[in-house]
């Protein structure tokens, strides 16, 4: 009996540690290069990703090394999500990796500036759908949650005030399902006109894609509301829940 119990508290560390490997259910990868301006709150964003798959059971993996666009490496996660992606970031086999990817039905986040980011390539301006333009002084100002039954907005209040960087859109892929608009009457600086939108999501030559415009604050990553917005995207990217 004493060779028994001593054999399982040998075994039990290793059970453990494949059991919690077993529990997730699926990877992520965050790509947060930068060739333009780079966001202090990516350093923020990461462990905050981080800690949401923790806390629902997806693995998360982090890169600024655009090498790693590969079909071989991306066949390993079922969303990647650009964290403030600024500028030309992938060379050509990259995108044509990454453009395998979504057509295999692989999943999209992006995340404030990832709409700043590969303009010249306009496969990518469809699937994050909207390039930046321009955008104020940050500042406090209102959002319309237009649709509340969906896992990224469900929890959040028909107006939401805080304070971000507003941005401004050009290019918007009018098939876009809007979640969230911006009033522009709330804030100065807006071009958009009486529908902004500032979330959306959207299905995308075979693959699913999600955009926030908040997260350029600091404080957007410990604000349990911004959270679950981007845990829903997550999911929904990621194929492991349907949007509503």
């Amino acid at each position: 009996m004493k060779i028994k119990y001593f054999l399982c508290c040998l075994l039990l560390p290793a059970a453990l540690s494949s059991n919690n490997l077993y529990a997730q259910k699926y990877r992520v990868l965050i790509f947060s290069k930068t060739a333009g301006f780079h966001h202090q709150s990516i350093a923020e964003g990461v462990p905050a990703i981080q800690k949401l798959g923790i806390e629902n059971k997806f693995g998360v993996d982090t890169t600024t090394d655009s090498t790693q666009f590969t079909a071989a490496n991306l066949k390993k996660y079922a969303a990647v999500v650009f964290l403030s992606t600024t500028g030309n970031v992938l060379g050509d086999e990259e995108q044509k990796a990454f453009e395998q990817y979504i057509r295999a039905g692989g999943g999209f986040v992006g995340v404030h500036a990832a709409t700043d980011t590969e303009y010249d390539w306009p496969w990518y301006g469809k699937l994050v759908g909207a390039y930046f333009l321009k955008h104020p002084a940050q500042q406090m100002a209102t959002l319309h949650v237009i649709d509340r039954k969906s896992i990224a907005t469900k929890h959040l209040p028909a107006t939401w005030a805080r304070k971000d960087e507003w941005y401004n859109f050009k290019d918007i892929n009018p098939d876009l399902k809007v979640l969230i608009e911006l009033d522009e009457d709330s804030y100065t600086g807006g071009s958009n006109g009486a529908h902004h939108p500032m979330a959306w999501y959207h299905s995308y030559d075979g693959g699913r894609a999600f955009y926030t415009g908040l997260g350029h604050v600091e404080a957007s990553y410990t604000d349990p509301m911004f959270l679950k917005h981007l845990l829903g995207g997550i999911q929904y990217a990621a194929g492991q829940k349907r949007m509503e």
